[in-house]
């Protein structure tokens, strides 16, 4: 078995290419069936977001699996590949492996150590789960992605650090307030960056926001996205006697709040802390405002330093992560390179079993006086003798099999133990059991076999 991925994201297509593989989550499950059916493929997860598109198989063959990935984006989203084949990258078993550990802690995000995309790789991987698309292989590394990014967001100070100007204001306003319940928020003007503010500002519970704007008209289609309220510039003195987090960011040349304007509404105000952002550049804000008491004044440089600053540590982190991640590879590639030695091991316990149970019925017959309890003892000790005698050679071909030359070792233990035709008889039950969406029959007899 191979594991492939197949994808694009915002390093390698721009989004007027990324928008024509957009999986929608009605259409998922049905990608997903589809994408078991197709030939090569044994396992899949989609992972689809707004910055990627992102395919991981498990497949027979790796050239016949890049092959139908390949084609099943073309023919699912009706695009040439021709349009998206420059736009693709393909990795496959330990670059792919190690991919989906970077994707998860966030180390590939535009936003480096951002938290969102793991609940995104975690839904993705759910939903193959709950399509019955994900087997051994799949459930097995994606737990472990899962729960590594987990462990690197508690151990690490990857995501701790705001890394967009907009966070960075928040971060600031938590310094001095330590929460924004029931704080007001005045925007002055109604530029984009000062949205993005508000809107952050009002996810951390500042509950209240005035927009301030020459034209009433703008500054009342802003205050209706946070259910807010409007005024016009005339009425800004009104507005910073009541307002606790002040963002300004207009078109104007000239300061729209000087000191002087500001230093009587701040005795109004009776020391209550004023936190004001300026982002507007020229800047709206008077920097000697900074001069009053309980204000505090920040403008654009002082929050781009910051971020420049928490991108440094993030950075850190990030090589720290690096290490982590290579020790998480190193643990699965050791078991995923013992995944052989399963169906042999299997087949052995299987074919020992067989005979024991063939030995057994030859002694019933044989000595029919034998009571139940007689049987069972019998059974018992025979049984402790076989799993005896398996449990060197179970473990020394474990050990073999992780070694450089561990498929050669497989085929010589199925040769010396003649498994082959047992072990292609399994294989193709579980291709059936693919095919009927049905468990796998091996189990049950194997089961059967151990009853007393």
């Amino acid at each position: 078995m191979e594991i492939l991925l197949v994808g694009l994201n915002y390093k390698t297509a721009p989004v007027e290419i990324r928008e024509k593989f957009s999986f929608t989550d009605d259409s998922t499950p049905r990608a997903l069936n589809l994408l078991s059916q197709t030939k090569s493929i044994i396992e899949s997860v989609i992972l689809g977001t707004c910055n990627r598109t992102e395919i991981y198989v498990v497949c027979d063959q790796l050239h016949t699996g890049r092959f139908y990935t390949r084609n099943f984006l073309a023919d699912w989203f009706g695009v040439d590949k021709e349009v998206f084949q420059d736009h693709l990258y393909v990795k496959e078993n330990a670059e792919a492996i190690d991919h989906l550990f970077h994707v998860a802690c966030g180390l590939d995000s535009m936003v480096v150590g951002e938290t969102q995309i793991l609940g995104q790789v975690r839904d993705a991987f759910l939903l193959a789960q709950q399509q019955k698309t994900t087997g051994t292989v799949f459930n097995t590394l994606f737990k472990q992605a899962i729960t590594f990014a987990k462990r690197a967001h508690t151990e690490t100070a990857i995501g701790q650090n705001a890394v967009s100007v907009s966070y960075a204001a928040v971060e600031l306003g938590k310094k001095i307030f330590g929460s924004f319940s029931g704080k007001e928020v005045l925007v002055i003007g109604a530029g984009e960056m000062s949205e993005l503010t508000a809107k952050h500002l009002h996810a951390n519970g500042a509950t209240e926001v005035r927009v301030a704007n020459r034209t009433l008209e703008r500054a009342q289609q802003l205050a209706e996205k946070f259910n807010g309220q409007a005024c016009t510039m005339e009425q800004l003195s009104t507005a910073l006697l009541t307002a606790d987090i002040v963002i300004s960011s207009t078109g104007a040349t000239d300061f729209v709040v000087t000191k002087e304007q500001l230093k009587p509404i701040v005795k109004q105000r009776k020391n209550r802390p004023l936190f004001m952002i300026d982002i507007a550049v020229p800047r709206d804000l008077d920097p000697s405002i900074h001069e009053l008491d309980n204000v505090y004044l920040y403008d654009i440089d002082d929050l781009e330093g910051i971020v420049a600053s928490n991108l440094a540590e993030r950075s850190k982190e990030a090589v720290r992560l690096e290490e982590m991640i290579a020790e998480e590879i190193v643990a699965f590639t050791n078991w995923y390179d013992t995944l052989g030695v399963v169906p042999l091991i299997a087949a052995l316990r299987e074919k020992a079993f067989a005979i024991h149970g063939e030995a057994m019925r030859k002694i019933e017959n044989k000595l029919p006086d034998l009571s139940e309890k007689e049987l069972h003892i019998i059974r018992k000790h025979t049984k402790g003798i076989i799993n005896q005698l398996l449990h060197d050679p179970v473990v020394r071909l474990k050990e073999l099999a992780a070694e450089k030359r561990g498929d050669e070792v497989l085929d010589i233990f199925a040769a010396i133990f003649a498994l082959e035709e047992q072990m292609e008889r399994d294989r193709q039950e579980a291709v059936w059991a693919k095919e009927k969406k049905q468990p796998a029959a091996r189990e049950q007899r194997l089961a059967a076999q151990w009853q007393e």
